[in-house]
């Protein structure tokens, strides 16, 4: 559920954290037990928990379209980040895989785990995907069919340029907000959003996740995978894999900033999209995940430990994050609270301080013209190292409660 030491620092996070684990095991019981739908359900769950548990909100046909949607872009990103499959292989693959969807005997073994088992069981995601609604079906093709040519084109092209970094996070990201704006309008319930917005929502995602895994790519056997563009951390080292040798630790945080900041760009288009949708459950569906990233990209900016090993949110904001998104207020809140966190940490000295300082008080100006501040709770408390003896014992009856009720059960059983 999250250790011990971070729930005692943010007892807060005690109830959303029991929330969650109550909503995972709910999802778990929502599986459908048909075959091809159980594997999809139970692979989504292995593959994206989080994601398998913010979809449950979408209505049936809804959340049955985006859960094959993005089980389909997941195999087809387990092939394009396979370094083993030659590239001669790799290519015609991605080209046709829009085509492959509508085969119920075609699958193509490769990538580890549990992407794995989704290659090689693939036929039960077409099965599935020809059950979907023809409306569904065209719009997943369609995207399909662009990220797979997409991902050729890079697969012998390095990211030289910002201007190819925003391309290919466009093929493997920006299509995904394209296509799901495609199925929330196929669905009824949205207007179909302005193809720029979609696809910064899908970029300010990419971006994150690709400066958060900045070690697990360029660690990658028996090939790095190497997506910060070359145009960037050129000004700092000779060599990307530089970045993560200690000697050159302040130049890597200055490259590290200086891509942050890069991400920024995006958040004001995120705000605006998500502010203009209708429905409660897309609203949720969308919201989560952005909230999430600009949380993220305020862990990262200005912090070694990317070249180090793993940073993240902790599981229990994630809770906290999951729990209290339920309102554009609450997004504005959140966007305002961590870009405050990232402006707390920026150096004047930093090369890229003053952009980034203008890109965060942008942000924040937008958050505060919504009007909307004083309606949501904070998502970072201010003292957090100051917490109630209130709260802790709060802390201390609620885990004596789950202690008894845990032992209660392993008696029974």
């Amino acid at each position: 559920m999250g250790s011990l030491g971070a729930i005692v620092r943010h007892p807060d996070e005690v109830y959303p954290l029991l929330k969650l684990k109550m909503a995972a095991r709910h999802a778990e019981k929502q599986i459908p037990a048909e075959p091809h739908w159980a594997f999809c359900y139970t692979m989504l769950l292995k593959v994206s928990r989080s994601f398998a548990l913010v979809i449950q909100q979408l209505d049936p046909q809804l959340r049955n379209a985006v859960c094959i949607f993005y089980l389909v872009l997941r195999a087809l990103d387990t092939v394009e980040d396979d370094t083993s499959i030659a590239t001669d292989v790799k290519e015609p693959i991605l080209i046709a895989f829009h085509r492959h969807i509508y085969d119920r005997d075609w699958h193509f073994s490769c990538g580890t785990k549990e992407y794995k088992v989704l290659m090689d069981q693939f036929h039960h995601v077409s099965t599935a995907f020809l059950e979907l609604e023809k409306n569904y079906q065209a719009a997943i093709e369609n995207i399909t069919k662009e990220m797979g040519a997409g991902m050729a084109k890079f697969i012998c092209n390095e990211v030289e340029t910002v201007d190819d970094y925003d391309e290919y996070c466009h093929y493997v990201a920006g299509l995904v907000g394209l296509g799901l704006s495609k199925l929330f309008h196929a669905s009824g319930k949205e207007d179909l959003a302005p193809d720029h917005l979609s696809n910064s929502m899908g970029l300010f995602l990419q971006k994150t996740n690709i400066i958060r895994d900045y070690l697990e790519d360029i660690n990658e056997i028996p090939k790095s995978r190497m997506f910060w563009p070359r145009q960037i951390w050129s000004k700092y080292v000779n060599k990307l894999e530089d970045l993560k040798y200690e000697e050159n630790s302040v130049k890597a945080v200055q490259c590290l900033n200086d891509m942050v900041t890069n991400a920024l760009l995006h958040a004001e288009d995120c705000l605006k999209y998500m502010s203009a949708l209708r429905d409660m459950s897309i609203f949720r569906f969308c919201a989560i995940p952005q909230i999430m990233a600009i949380g993220t990209l305020a862990l990262c900016y200005n912090n070694i430990e990317v070249f180090r090993g793993v940073v993240k949110m902790r599981r229990g904001l994630t809770a906290k994050v999951i729990d209290r998104t339920k309102t554009m207020a609450d997004v504005y809140g959140a966007f305002f609270d961590f870009s405050c966190m990232l402006k707390s940490k920026v150096d004047k000295n930093d090369p890229n301080a003053t952009k980034t300082l203008s890109r965060l008080e942008a942000i924040q100006k937008t958050c505060r013209e919504s009007g909307l501040l004083s309606k949501r709770k904070p998502y970072i408390l201010r003292n957090e190292s100051t917490n109630s003896s209130t709260m802790v014992l709060i802390l201390v009856i609620i885990l004596s409660i789950i202690f008894a009720y845990l032992s209660a059960k392993r008696q029974d059983n």
